[in-house]
């Protein structure tokens, strides 16, 4: 699952995205991770704007929020940055997966870790030849956050398979405006493997640096 990615430049998320507003914002840093502010571009008063959010819902696990009580201490929520296309009509997800809760995550490239356990080493993947691809995604508000949002991810297939079971949901061009806008029915169909060529950068980074 995706837990590091490179974010497209404001101005070209502007321009391939046709985001006709943006929102106030400092710009966020180029690698995002989870519960980091990145950008991503939903409809506002029927307009495209490019919003910064919290990358990540917040989550409080039954077993956190018990021991929390037990220590006199707000509980902590964890940030799920990854929505798995097979768990949408789930309870958890289901309340957000409405046009009005979408967005678009513009997307350089996107890390996995490999190697052995404790040596893991960075991996990125990309689209060649595109300064951005989209990403699926969804936004909510929170109480803990602020708007926040999560990117949906789907089976990996040909060579992204090579880093994880797992990839990030790549829309084309032509299903940007469908993934913003039609019903949930007519739309979970995006939710597929990509099917174009992807790069992959073989890094000796450690992951965990």
């Amino acid at each position: 699952m995706c837990n590091r990615y490179q974010q497209a430049e404001t101005d070209a998320a502007r321009r391939v995205l046709k985001a006709l507003e943006a929102e106030v914002f400092n710009s966020a840093g180029s690698i995002i991770h989870p519960q980091g502010q990145g950008e991503i571009v939903r409809m506002l008063d029927r307009k495209r704007t490019i919003s910064q959010m919290t990358w990540g819902f917040p989550l409080i696990l039954a077993a956190a929020r018990k021991r929390a009580k037990e220590q006199g201490k707000q509980p902590k929520p964890k940030p799920v940055n990854n929505a798995r296309t097979d768990k949408l009509s789930s309870g958890f997800w289901s309340r957000w997966t409405g046009p009005e809760h979408r967005c678009i995550i513009p997307v350089r490239r996107y890390a996995e870790a490999y190697g052995p356990k404790g040596k893991m080493k960075e991996a990125w993947v990309s689209v060649p030849d595109q300064e951005l691809f989209p990403v699926a995604g969804l936004w909510r508000p929170s109480d803990e956050w602020g708007n926040c949002y999560t990117m949906v991810m789907t089976d990996a297939a040909g060579e992204a398979a090579q880093v994880h079971t797992r990839m990030p949901v790549i829309l084309g061009q032509e299903s940007v405006e469908t993934w913003l806008s039609e019903p949930m029915e007519q739309v979970i169909g995006l939710c597929r493997p990509w099917r174009g060529e992807v790069q992959i950068d073989w890094t000796e980074d450690l992951w965990g640096r």
